[in-house]
């Protein structure tokens, strides 16, 4: 018999009844029923249940024994009882009957539970990381991020994609983000960068002559944590393709991510549905006003609507006055709240205040009546207009966010979102995806009083250089898109602009001279002078595909060993101070280190 295992801690079955098996495993939960002792032995794939009585001699060492403790069981499989039986477990038709035990090795007390689902303190989870993997759902999400990434490579070679690797230390580049920087030993005072993307590497591939290019690439960016946003690090499904168009790019993934999501839709019998093919496409605009954001959640039936018109010459007097003086009032319908009290409504205006707004007005009705102070000002006959132009239910309230374009929009997308999770009107059990398209190559930038690019500078102009010639720059669009799931953006992408006289000329109407792109995109715009084709791509993450697939909140549920929210590794103690002979081989000096060393120099002379 092998040295710690005949089957796994799954395989057995009423099948194996009779033989004489070995099992190594986790101590995973103990009961003592009185002189029985039942242990649930854990491995990898599944539990056993091991059983140990007064006739076992592995009894007193199971009793010895901590939970989490490994150890070697030696058994007979037996059926379970009648009525015992546990249809929850794979093996729970059988049970081992323990005639001996090897402990492996000893578990000390635990600083936290492997078995049940109680929470604990992300600071300990992440200390003891270790014993966090073991938790069954958290095993179980790990499991799924390998099974997503191999079924997505399998589905890009099927698409003709071809996987390559790029380079870890490279240069600093403008992507948006501060950079990880990295000495050279043998270059003293030169810094390599981690990379945020490899953007300028898959599009040099293009350049290159490769036509399909894609890989599970990790990134690299020195930015805070947020709950759909790794620290430090994080993988991404990079692609790029040659001589095609933006509808060429959609037609390429949209297969791949349908599949994907469809493939781990009843992940743990969750049986969701997946949108249609082919997914919506949303230009950037119509998102801005019909979801408040440019990464809309359409599980949500909740439409914006701009009602500015409306108030004009109204009778409630701020809504007037603010849509004179060129501003807007932005409509939340609140479907079927006429069972709502007033503190429902009162309770948004309180949230929106909280999130630093001037407030959230609104209008309550119930079998057709109108109530509050906008309804009452703004008069029976205007009201009537404003449900007809917004398909309002006699039993439909409406929430208003009004001001400037940009914070009305901002407030108005909020409270879809909370107004839409409130009601119960967002469906856990769909992916909904769309494209945003159509995004604006420049805005203005109201700090530096100047034009500047609104998303990537890189991205090809619709129109291309007569559109940069002829057309005021904050009318021209790109051809840049977002691929959206339930709310959660998952990648930027875009056709990119692959001839040099047009990225002169865009960067010159941002601002920036010919020497400015020469020095700072050295690599791609040389490239680029010597045949470059049409290409595209995008960079789907990884991480945030698998938390939507996981139904979980936050990212560092689906990754193996994350980072907190400051950046750190509490397992590893990462990051620390590197040692003095580091530094010297590096030709450098800490200042943090320098700073201790003056406050130890005059400690003794303070006071």
């Amino acid at each position: 018999m092998h040295a710690y295992r005949s089957h796994t801690c799954a395989q057995l079955t009423a099948a194996d009844v009779g033989q004489t098996v070995r099992l190594s495993g986790w101590i995973h939960r103990k009961r003592d029923h009185g002189g029985v002792l039942f242990v649930d032995l854990r491995d990898h794939y599944g539990i056993t249940q091991v059983v140990a009585d007064a006739d076992s001699p592995a009894l007193p060492v199971l009793e010895a024994a901590r939970t989490e403790s490994v150890i070697t069981i030696d058994g007979i499989v037996k059926a379970r009882a009648e009525g015992t039986a546990n249809a929850n477990l794979a093996t729970g038709a059988i049970e081992v009957f323990a005639r001996a035990v090897t402990v492996q090795s000893v578990a000390q007390e635990l600083p936290l539970p492997v078995a049940g689902d109680a929470e604990y303190p992300e600071d300990i989870r992440l200390r003891y990381r270790f014993l966090d993997l073991r938790r069954e759902r958290l095993h179980a999400n790990i499991m799924l991020r390998s099974q997503v990434i191999a079924s997505v490579r399998q589905r890009m070679i099927g698409q003709g994609f071809t996987e390559f690797q790029t380079p870890i230390l490279t240069a600093s580049s403008p992507e948006g983000a501060r950079d990880y920087l990295v000495p050279s030993r043998v270059h003293p005072g030169k810094f390599y960068a981690l990379p945020q993307a490899p953007q300028m590497f898959k599009q040099l591939l293009m350049v290159a002559g490769f036509d399909r290019y894609f890989q599970i690439a990790p990134c690299f960016r020195d930015e805070d944590a947020r709950a759909d946003r790794s620290p430090g690090e994080f993988y991404q499904l990079d692609f790029e393709m040659s001589f095609v168009t933006q509808e060429d790019v959609f037609q390429a993934i949209e297969p791949v991510l349908h599949g994907l999501f469809e493939e781990f839709a009843d992940w743990q019998g969750k049986g969701r549905q997946v949108s249609a093919l082919p997914f919506r496409r949303i230009p950037y605009l119509e998102s801005m006003l019909k979801y408040g954001n440019d990464k809309p959640d359409l599980r949500n039936p909740i439409l914006i609507s701009d009602v500015s018109e409306h108030f004009t010459g109204s009778g409630f007097g701020r809504f007037a006055s603010i849509v004179e003086a060129g501003d807007v009032v932005r409509a939340i319908p609140a479907p079927t709240t006429a069972d709502k009290s007033r503190k429902f409504f009162d309770d948004m205006n309180a949230w929106a205040q909280s999130e630093g707004f001037a407030g959230l007005g609104y209008a309550t009705r119930k079998g057709g009546e109108w109530g509050g102070p906008i309804a009452k000002n703004h008069g029976e006959e205007g009201m009537a207009k404003l449900a007809a132009a917004l398909d309002l239910g006699p039993d439909d309230g409406v929430f208003f966010a009004a001001g400037k374009e940009a914070q009305a929009a901002k407030l108005a997308g909020l409270a879809r979102t909370r107004v839409g999770e409130t009601l119960g009107l967002i469906d856990p059990n769909r992916f909904e995806f769309c494209w945003i398209v159509d995004f604006p190559m420049f805005e203005y930038d109201e700090d530096a009083k100047k034009v500047d690019f609104s998303h990537n500078p890189f991205s090809m102009p619709q129109g291309e250089m007569e559109a940069l010639e002829t057309k005021d720059p904050l009318d021209i669009l790109a051809y840049q898109y977002d691929i959206v799931c339930n709310g959660v953006e998952l990648s930027s992408g875009a056709i990119r602009n692959h001839r040099p006289e047009i990225m002169y000329k865009a960067f010159e109407i941002a601002g920036y001279t010919q020497a400015d792109v020469d020095t700072n995109f050295a690599g791609m715009i040389n490239a680029f002078k010597f045949g470059a084709p049409p290409h595209g791509g995008s960079a789907p993450g990884i991480d945030r595909m698998v938390m939507l697939l996981a139904g979980e909140p936050n990212i560092r549920e689906v990754v193996v060993f994350p980072m907190n929210q400051k950046a750190e590794d509490l397992m590893m103690g990462a990051p620390n101070f590197a040692s003095a002979k580091q530094l010297r081989e590096l030709n450098l000096r800490s200042t943090a280190e320098t700073k201790k060393d003056i406050d130890k120099a005059v400690a003794p002379n303070a006071g």
